[in-house]
């Protein structure tokens, strides 16, 4: 029982990186044969990974069709934005009721660490693990399991645009990483006041400057995955 769990585990894990990535082109239907002989998985543990990662939005199941790749659309990307907007927001404002001084001061006390690294910073991957990880912790200053959960599973569905915004953002800059640890100081300033509205302020001002970004991503994001390199 424990060996089929981790199999299924591990089938779910390399799906969800390749759904994450759009390894599967958008809106695309998904070969379980080909894939069963990729990930050296039977059909079972394969299924059941297939079904997780539709519950969680990374896929859709079309009866009599199959599984297919998520979307990937300017409205579906604001829709992931807005959610996300939403989540946060509440996590900073709870937080700011909810963690403790000690907690409040090892906030800042890793934005300091975090300052140099983000600002010397070459490439969008090193970015984005560095601002998931910031609000990562945010959500678990609001003491909610659920928000975390939820932010976790918006990470993953929005990275790939992400990661192409932040790039974009870097290549206009001349390489250098954009400054998004301002924002990252006036979110933790609000929860360290314990100011529930100027916290929310600051982290929907923060998300709301991406999400302006998105149309340009979501069309960048197509010429990469259906345009071949030359």
């Amino acid at each position: 029982m424990a060996k089929r769990e981790s199999n299924v585990e591990r089938v779910y894990e390399a799906l969800r990186r390749m759904a994450a990535d759009f390894a599967f082109k958008p809106d695309q239907r998904i070969n379980e044969s080909a894939l069963s002989e990729v990930l050296g998985a039977s059909r079972t543990p394969l299924r059941e990974a297939l079904n997780r990662l539709v519950a969680e939005g990374f896929l859709t199941f079309q009866n009599n069709r199959g599984f297919f790749c998520r979307p990937l659309t300017p409205s579906y990307i604001m829709d992931l934005y807005e959610t996300r907007v939403a989540v946060e927001c509440e996590a900073a404002r709870l937080a700011c009721t909810r963690a403790s001084d000690e907690d409040i001061a090892a906030l800042a006390d890793d934005l300091d660490r975090m300052e140099p690294e983000y600002e010397s910073a070459s490439g969008p991957e090193a970015l984005l693990a560095m601002d998931e990880s910031f609000h990562a912790r945010i959500a678990q200053l609001s003491g909610n399991s659920e928000l975390q959960r939820i932010l976790n599973n918006l990470n993953g569905r929005i990275r790939y645009i992400r990661l192409i915004d932040l790039k974009r953002m870097g290549d206009r800059a001349g390489g250098r990483a954009p400054g998004d640890t301002s924002a990252h100081r006036q979110i933790a300033e609000g929860i360290a006041a314990r100011d529930p509205q100027a916290a929310a302020a600051a982290m929907r001002s923060h998300i709301e400057k991406r999400r302006e970004e998105a149309t340009e991503a979501v069309r960048i994001a197509f010429s990469q995955l259906y345009v071949p390199d030359e």
